[in-house]
């Protein structure tokens, strides 16, 4: 691996658990409209891209044709007063981040919009360790365009080559291939059971808990 400087983080699915909440926001959001709830596993398989995918699939699953104007507005409303009443960092997560911070630059990037985004990310205790979070409306095409995760190594003053992204799904391995960044897989978040069939399916590099990436890390700063 070549010396790293930047390591870039998923949030949902890799820095934190936040399926039942968006679960039962979607859930919320359809009954408004008096369409049946969606299990919790069934969104679960809709996240990753974006909210207003997640609501458009939501809204199509339920039978919800055409998405109504405000489903997505809804659908907000509901994810923000839900936000931390499930949603847990996995375990590690900060520990983790802590010891990583005292040796390479630390950022999130995520298809959740940026107010959750930076909410979460300060309600957890991660903001001491993050210096930037760029979330899916921060002005910057979504995962798995390379723009945001670009414009994080901007930021941190380093090259692709010294920048790893760690992320649970087929959009982040797309985004840190694209980018020409190294590429970490939290084998234990939810995104790895939609992971495709073949090379994107086996990265270098996984870790099955939090902790696993410290001596990955610190085996490859300077």
């Amino acid at each position: 691996m070549s010396v790293l400087r930047l390591v870039v983080f998923d949030l949902d699915g890799t820095l934190i658990d936040s399926r039942r909440d968006l679960a039962e926001s979607a859930n919320e959001m359809l009954a408004g409209y008096g369409a049946p709830a969606l299990p919790v596993e069934q969104v679960t398989d809709m996240v990753g891209e974006g909210a207003r995918l997640l609501v458009q699939r939501a809204c199509a699953a339920a039978g919800l044709a055409p998405v109504p104007d405000d489903a997505l507005a809804r659908f907000l409303a509901a994810y923000d007063r839900r936000l931390f009443d499930h949603t847990r960092p996995y375990d590690g997560v900060v520990a983790m981040l802590r010891a990583l911070a005292l040796h390479v630059r630390l950022a999130v990037l995520t298809n959740k919009p940026q107010p959750p985004a930076e909410r979460l990310v300060k309600g957890f205790g991660f903001a001491p360790h993050v210096t930037s979070v760029i979330g899916g409306d921060a002005g910057y095409p979504r995962k798995p365009a390379p723009e945001g995760l670009l414009a994080l190594v901007a930021r941190a003053r380093v090259t692709p080559a010294e920048t790893l992204m760690v992320g649970d799904s087929w959009i982040d391995v797309e985004t840190a291939e694209r980018a020409g960044t190294g590429f970490c897989l939290a084998r234990y978040g939810f995104g790895v059971a939609r992971m495709p069939a073949g090379s994107l399916a086996a990265p270098a590099l996984g870790i099955d808990a939090a902790r696993d990436l410290v001596p990955i890390v610190l085996g490859a700063v300077p």
